[in-house]
């Protein structure tokens, strides 16, 4: 199946070169890939995938270890945000 994938903020560095962060890349998977395979398949180290979305919706911790992809989801990530 593919799906998009889409990395903000400071996650984008790890995007292929010339990918926008908000239009992402599309990238063929495995149907039992789960979100947290993905992230290391990325590259992303797991502490830094702070919110992760499929279609919008945040998945939860405890779901990230079983598959949840469907054919064109769209799979986004950001990190932990610090300001003031």
């Amino acid at each position: 199946m593919q799906i998009r994938i889409k990395l903000y903020a400071s996650l984008s560095e790890l995007l292929p070169q010339g990918v926008k962060a908000h239009e992402g890349f599309l990238l063929d998977i495995d149907d039992d890939l789960t979100p947290n395979q993905l992230i290391d398949q990325l590259h992303v180290p797991r502490p830094m995938a702070h919110l992760i979305l499929r279609n919008g919706v945040y998945i939860k911790p405890e779901d990230r270890d079983r598959p949840l992809f469907e054919d064109e989801d769209v799979f986004a990530v950001w990190p932990p945000v610090a300001g003031g």
